[in-house]
């Protein structure tokens, strides 16, 4: 694969200095802007298969008339973190 650049940023100089403040031992900032810049990558595009997800089951509720309560939802949501916090332990909240 061939090699690009990102756009040149202009910051002032407190976000810069923000941004040196907290870097870890051995990091640049170039590598932690490129860290940002792929975390922000991935945070969309799960954000967009969640709306794409959530459009989908809208359409299909609309199509078959089956919805589903807010009560039977949070009661389905209750009973998921139940049963992940017993496989994780109680303390991993």
């Amino acid at each position: 694969m061939k090699n690009a650049t990102l756009p040149p940023l202009r910051v002032d100089s407190e976000l810069r200095a923000a941004a040196e403040s907290v870097l870890r031992e051995g990091e640049t900032l170039s590598g932690f802007v490129l860290e940002a810049v792929r975390l922000n990558i991935e945070r969309r595009e799960a954000q967009r298969e969640f709306i794409a997800r959530g459009l989908a089951a809208r359409e299909e509720a609309k199509r078959t008339g089956q919805y589903v309560s807010s009560a039977e939802m949070l009661k389905r949501l209750d009973k998921s973190l139940a049963k992940a916090r017993a496989k994780h332990g109680a303390g991993s909240r």
